[in-house]
């Protein structure tokens, strides 16, 4: 696919969007609830369109974590299709009223939520980015521009295909959603440097597809970047409680970017804690520091790297070290922190606010898992990434982070002297 090709989709995608803007609540919300049915209804179609993608990828000799991300079954289906239904119960956010006042002059002021416009969401593998992403531009007013992996291609094109089938029923424009079906990385670089058609790239991958962004975007984007997440076990921390959060933040998905990378241990407790956690992350391959290694056996742990402080594994690989205090933490989680979510276990307040405080990363968690850091555990419903970066959007990017805003200002002749 060309240039022309790639340019003539934005173009598509441009008209479309226009639309979308306009349309009222109940015209998206409509368009959303039919594609969400729709899903379900023609869940045969995307499973075996899946089941395709899945057995080529296994063919090729990916990781586990990889086809993880990539297989879809009924549940992850249903799944999607709530989380449609779920964004289409959420409050517009077009047109909201951030703020309003009244200048002395008579002048008033008001900043209104308006859509973005075009979103381009570049992505690998997870073919549920397709419908989370389009829904959410969707209810949002804007136009969702998509250009997924090669590998889950036919899921990809099984699901908007779908999602297009409903917002033609809805009498939305179908191009609300385009999908770019070259996935060849010079698309992928022209898709980047859509000027005049993109107005926001959110890229949704690995650290070559974000340093490919940053290398060839030259329309604005927001890094939905590595999670690198921390969870610190305090000297007060309750450990059952810590060991449970550990256990759920390393284990219960370990492909995503909110599962714990790094386990930090206060030096008070490790000799308590480390055996009670280690026993709970059977199957988990440790890689600690030599106090780690001093007490769980070298038959247990790996010496750790500082790579393997700075990785985000997405697999079942933890990092461990063991510190002599809450200054020492901070410093480490400092070092190697991607900015994505970071976690303390602690019953000491003080040490929960400092370290809230002084830890910079888009989520800071006190005495819970790291997996919280979610769109729809945040209450936004589905998400379009989580951002680790701080302009404009910030964490878990919903509905209201799919907007800007302008100022509405209203006068009765008033002239600037």
């Amino acid at each position: 696919m060309g240039t022309s090709a790639i340019a003539e989709l934005g173009q598509r995608a441009r008209a479309a969007s226009r639309i979308v803007a306009l349309a009222s609540a109940q015209q998206k919300n409509e368009g959303l609830l039919l594609a969400a049915d729709l899903l379900e209804g023609r869940g045969e179609e995307i499973l075996a369109a899946n089941a395709d993608d899945v057995a080529e990828a296994v063919g090729a000799g990916v990781t586990s974590a990889v086809v993880d991300r990539l297989r879809l079954s009924p549940a992850r289906v249903a799944s999607m299709a709530a989380g449609l239904r779920q964004v289409a119960a959420l409050d517009d956010p077009v047109g909201e009223v951030v703020r309003g006042w009244v200048r002395p002059n008579g002048l008033q002021i008001r900043q209104v939520r308006v859509p973005l416009g075009v979103v381009a969401i570049i992505y690998e593998n997870r073919p549920n980015v397709t419908s989370d992403a389009a829904g959410l531009c969707l209810k949002a007013g804007n136009a969702a521009f998509l250009r997924g992996s090669s590998a889950a291609l036919r899921s990809n094109q099984a699901i908007a295909s779908v999602l297009r089938a409903a917002y033609a029923n809805a009498s939305l424009p179908p191009d609300a959603l385009v999908l770019v079906e070259d996935t060849s990385y010079e698309s992928a670089r022209q898709f980047m440097q859509l000027d005049g058609c993109i107005d926001c790239l959110i890229p949704r991958g690995g650290s070559s597809l974000i340093a490919a962004v940053k290398e060839h975007a030259t329309v604005p984007y927001v890094i939905d970047g590595d999670g690198n997440c921390h969870v610190y076990v305090d000297a007060s921390a309750d450990l059952e409680m810590a060991a449970d959060i550990v256990a759920n933040a390393k284990t219960q998905r370990p492909s995503v970017c909110n599962a714990a990378e790094s386990l930090v241990v206060h030096r008070s407790v490790a000799e308590r804690f480390l055996p009670d956690v280690a026993a709970r992350l059977d199957g988990v391959e440790l890689r600690g520091d030599p106090a780690t290694v001093g007490i769980l056996g070298a038959h247990r742990v790996i010496p750790v790297t500082d790579d393997d402080y700075a990785r985000e594994f997405l697999d079942l690989i933890l990092s461990v070290r063991v510190v002599d205090g809450l200054d020492q933490a901070i410093e480490h989680v400092r070092r190697y922190s991607s900015g994505h979510t970071e976690a303390i276990v602690t019953a000491d307040l003080a040490a929960a606010r400092r370290f809230q405080r002084e830890v910079d990363a888009a989520a800071v968690v006190v005495n819970a898992s790291t997996r919280f850091t979610d769109g729809e555990e945040f209450g936004f419903g589905a998400e379009i990434g989580i951002s680790t970066q701080k302009l404009h959007a910030r964490g878990p990017m919903g509905l209201r982070e799919l907007t800007t805003t302008k100022y509405l200002v209203e006068g009765n002749g008033q002239i600037r002297g």
